[in-house]
């Protein structure tokens, strides 16, 4: 089924499985507000759902996620109300994520920008196409880490590999993200989607009881909570700076940004 309130989620339940598919591919599934809500709400709601034993999270169209919509960045940046308000009072997916009890599965193809790279850390198991492209350019954009990815990321890569990808906004292809153990395999693109859904539907065919204690065991979601706190204190503060206005009119003027002259 759809969404009610945004058709840019899809959600369906089949076989103990719960499929999410962000359904915006004319913006390759860049992430509005809404969007954020309804996935958050989503995954909460699996916590409870006895019908529910696995999550998938996978997208239509070429690109998996541009990341946040760049426009309610740039609105926060300019001082509207309704943006600061939406952005103090968090993101609903992120939180979502550091407190699931349900097991997520992802299937990436084309790009993953942004949250769509530290999302997929929250996953318990993730498929890319060989050739999809991971970025987390939120230095580029004078922005932080979020998601508890500053924790994540390097305790999974490793601390040089996660700051070059923070840092210089390293891209990284499929097969090196199965390499550095960010993905469970790197596939052909036409097939990410089905062995996704084959991963999920073995996690909801196991003894749910286990299932669940094994991944609660293998998290620590007050620590996460605590991370997400401390980068969104930080990330709040950086959106209104003078480098992130810098950042947001060189990438509308499609222009290198200088922060030469940024206090």
């Amino acid at each position: 089924m759809t969404d009610p309130k945004n058709g840019h989620v899809l959600i369906e339940k089949a076989g103990g499985v719960l499929i999410l598919t962000l359904n915006r591919p004319e913006k390759k599934n860049a992430l509005t507000r809404e969007m954020y809500r309804a996935l958050g709400d989503a995954i909460d709601g699996a916590n409870d759902d006895r019908d529910v034993r696995c999550v998938l999270i996978q997208a239509n169209g070429d690109m998996f996620t541009a990341g946040n919509d760049l426009a309610d960045f740039a609105a926060v940046n300019a001082g509207d109300p309704e943006a600061k308000k939406a952005q103090a009072e968090g993101n609903p997916l992120l939180t979502a994520l550091g407190r699931a009890k349900t097991p997520l599965v992802a299937a990436v193809q084309g790009r993953a920008v942004g949250v769509g790279v530290t999302m997929l850390l929250h996953c318990d198991l993730v498929f890319v196409a060989e050739d999809a492209l991971l970025t987390t350019p939120f230095v580029n954009l004078a922005l932080l880490p979020e998601a508890a990815s500053s924790i994540l990321l390097p305790a999974r890569i490793g601390h040089a590999r996660a700051f070059s990808m923070f840092v210089l906004g390293e891209a990284i292809d499929g097969r090196k993200a199965e390499a550095w153990g960010i993905a469970n395999a790197a596939l052909p693109a036409g097939e990410v989607q089905a062995r996704a859904l084959a991963a999920a539907q073995a996690v909801a065919a196991k003894p749910p009881a286990s299932v669940a204690i094994t991944k609660s065991l293998m998290r620590d979601p007050a620590g996460l909570a605590r991370r997400m706190a401390e980068e969104g204190q930080h990330f709040i503060a950086q959106l209104k700076s003078d480098e992130a206005k810098e950042a947001f009119a060189a990438f509308a003027e499609k222009r290198a940004p200088d922060f030469s002259k940024v206090a």
